[in-house]
């Protein structure tokens, strides 16, 4: 059977290069410049990759990306960048990401990453997706509310700002991004100095 990729990027010349390089290829391609539309797409369908643009006007690629792993962790993600955004795209590798692509991307480049990873991920089990660790998510958000210097580091530095903590992925982005709905249903009602970074993260477009 065909692998079914999604490709998720709000530039048309990119979902043109990527149809153009993988026609000959034995996938079966869904693009959409929409990342909305892209995300219910990823959700309810099932594809053996998903390809995503990180900076979109819709919906930032991280939010893609968690809404993703939390509904269909068995399902890769490879984040698809710009130069601007390499070291976002990094840092979402250490967030659930299987791998990224720098813009523009050579035929061959495209090809072996989602041979690569595919593959790969067919071998390894899904990291859980539920709230494991209430009390360090909990110390992180009183952090933000009293350390200036933390929140910049969130801000700009994102999941490496949060390295001396014992969290799992899926937490990371849920405090990256801003998700006081999932936390809440976690931990209850966040107490308002704790949404204030939150509400922040969901006003910002910075990855």
């Amino acid at each position: 059977m065909n692998k079914k990729l999604l490709v998720i990027d709000d530039e048309q010349i990119v979902l043109d290069s990527v149809k153009r390089i993988l026609s000959k290829e034995s996938y079966n391609l869904t693009l959409t410049t929409k990342s909305r539309e892209g995300l219910k797409l990823a959700l309810s369908e099932d594809f053996d990759l998903i390809l995503t643009d990180i900076k979109m006007p819709e919906i930032g690629g991280m939010r893609v990306l968690r809404d993703i792993k939390r509904e269909k962790p068995e399902t890769p993600v490879v984040i698809l960048t710009g130069y601007a955004t390499v070291q976002s795209a990094v840092g979402a590798m250490k967030l659930g990401a299987s791998d990224y692509l720098e813009k523009p991307f050579l035929p061959d480049v495209l090809l072996r990453t989602i041979e690569k990873v595919i593959s790969k991920n067919a071998d390894n089990d899904p990291e859980p997706q539920g709230m494991i660790h209430h009390e360090e998510i909990l110390k992180i958000l009183d952090r933000t509310d009293k350390d200036n210097d933390f929140v910049a580091n969130l801000f700009y530095y994102g999941s490496e700002a949060l390295e001396e903590y014992n969290l799992t992925s899926a937490e990371k982005l849920a405090i990256l991004t801003g998700d006081i709905k999932w936390l809440e249903q976690n931990i209850g009602e966040l107490k308002p100095a704790h949404k204030r970074w939150l509400e922040q993260r969901l006003s910002a477009e910075i990855w």
